[in-house]
């Protein structure tokens, strides 16, 4: 079974196809991933029209290069998987338009995937895990602590409340001076920083419910900045130094609160899975290791080049779907919310 995945919900396009191997594992046969930071940069983020357009420009020399690179055609593929949502309407809207376009002209199955399901499952893809384990998801957009039961069967344990992660880095960057997209120069500057010299706040630390809160931290960074202005290069590594450890602390703290209630509601975790753009960040991953070992499970972490967005995990998703049959007509929607809970609203509120 060979399925290829477009992904446009944001500022990557992304085109990718995924197989199952021999042994039943999955493979990846191609991933081809265009960034538009440098169209973005100069706004410090994402600008949702400029996205679009960008999608729309090269989509179709991506999905030919995914199946080039994969040695197949389109003929070769069983089915079409694209992230229907959540994201900027635009850019979904152009993935999916796209695949439902080759779904019709080939009359092979759609998948309309979930984006955040597509994160959820890819533990799945690069380490062959089994169900149910818990995910801490962690993104420029989403922060959650979900519950993995099975494909289709997600129940959100914590949230944000406010920021999130990927969201507190960036505009903890902007704050400081740092180029876009600000996460990752964040964690740079605080390699080389004291992550003891500002006492910063750890939001809702050891409350029993694994929710998350960035925005007064993010603050407490901004009154630290403007306190010793102007800042030297010394002050801007410790104060993200600082910061990155506040989080890393919050993280650990709140993802030891979702494991209490995993307990609760399905047992033993098979892992814990840690997923999305932040992520990548190494503190983090760390961290979350040592929490592993602490508490007898398994850390699992997609490598690098999977964190971000990108198309082999909606191509797998995907491929998931469509073995239990879960497939999509050419009415399926784009949606800008798309709760992986469904007993949520698209507001994220209990329905």
């Amino acid at each position: 079974m060979r399925i290829l995945g477009i992904e446009t919900t944001c500022d990557e396009t992304a085109a990718a196809v995924v197989g199952v191997g021999f042994d039943g594992r999955g493979e990846i046969l191609s991933n081809e991933v265009l960034s538009q930071i440098a169209e973005h940069a100069r706004y410090g983020g994402v600008v949702p029209e400029i996205a679009a357009r960008a999608h729309v420009e090269v989509i179709d020399r991506l999905v030919a290069r995914a199946l080039k690179n994969a040695n197949c055609t389109i003929n070769d593929i069983d089915g079409i998987a694209a992230a229907a949502g959540p994201g900027l309407i635009g850019g979904v809207l152009v993935g999916l338009t796209t695949a439902k376009t080759i779904s019709l002209v080939t009359r092979k199955p759609l998948m309309a995937v979930n984006h955040l399901e597509a994160h959820a499952l890819t533990a799945r893809l690069t380490d062959g895990i089994g169900f149910p384990y818990l995910l801490m998801l962690a993104s420029g957009g989403h922060t959650q602590l979900v519950a993995v039961k099975g494909v289709g069967e997600y129940v959100r344990l914590g949230t944000t409340i406010d920021d999130a992660i990927g969201e507190a880095f960036d505009k903890v960057a902007k704050l400081l001076g740092l180029p876009y997209p600000g996460g990752p120069h964040v964690e740079q500057e605080a390699a080389k920083g004291n992550p003891e010299r500002f006492a910063l706040p750890r939001p809702l630390m050891g409350r029993p419910e694994p929710n998350f809160s960035l925005s007064g931290l993010k603050t407490a960074v901004r009154l630290e900045a403007e306190r010793i202005a102007p800042l030297t290069q010394s002050d801007v590594a410790d104060l993200c130094a600082s910061f990155q450890a506040a989080v890393v602390d919050t993280v650990v703290d709140r993802t030891r609160a979702g494991l209490r209630a995993f307990r609760d509601i399905a047992g033993h975790p098979t892992a814990l899975v840690v997923a999305g753009g932040v992520a990548a960040n190494q503190a983090i991953r760390q961290a979350l290791q040592r929490l592993a070992v602490e508490t007898g499970l398994r850390l699992v972490a997609p490598p690098l080049s999977l964190c971000g967005d990108n198309g082999a995990m909606i191509a797998w998703a995907g491929l998931e779907r469509l073995r239990l049959g879960l497939i999509d007509d050419i009415s399926a929607p784009a949606r800008a919310r798309w709760p992986l809970d469904s007993s949520r609203d698209e507001a994220g509120a209990k329905a």
